[in-house]
């Protein structure tokens, strides 16, 4: 069996955290995407911070101003419910970036509204008809 030459970028598509946005640089340069990638798993992977809280921070850089990446919003949105953060903590987080403009509540909110119901949906165990 052949190992990929790029494992870490395999592990990121597989678990759908790949930003298709990177996929022109992975195709030009694939070495460089797999060293970016593991550059940027060493927060993610180590430190103090429960991933909760990685997670909150990550939907603030992608709800910010100067950042405002919905789909990045929506992952790491989905990734904070799935780590153990409530509609209450990641509406907290989306205000404290309203510092930085009004515009991070216009994109987070609704995508906040949306991945709350999925995730609420998802946890609600089917009745019996």
């Amino acid at each position: 069996m052949n190992e990929s030459p790029t494992p870490v970028t395999d592990e990121y598509i597989r678990r759908g955290d790949f930003n298709p946005l990177w996929e022109q640089m992975r195709a030009l340069d694939p070495q460089f995407m797999e060293a970016y990638l593991r550059f940027r798993d060493v927060p993610h992977l180590n430190g103090p911070l429960p991933p909760k809280f990685k997670e909150l921070v990550l939907v603030a850089i992608n709800a910010a101003t100067t950042h405002l990446y919905a789909p990045g919003v929506r992952r790491h949105i989905a990734n904070a419910f799935k780590a153990g953060a409530t509609r209450e903590e990641v509406l907290e987080t989306i205000q404290l970036v309203t510092v930085m403009g009004i515009h991070s509540c216009n994109l987070a909110i609704p995508i906040l509204v949306e991945e709350y119901e999925k995730f609420a949906a998802a946890s609600t165990p089917a009745r019996a008809g």
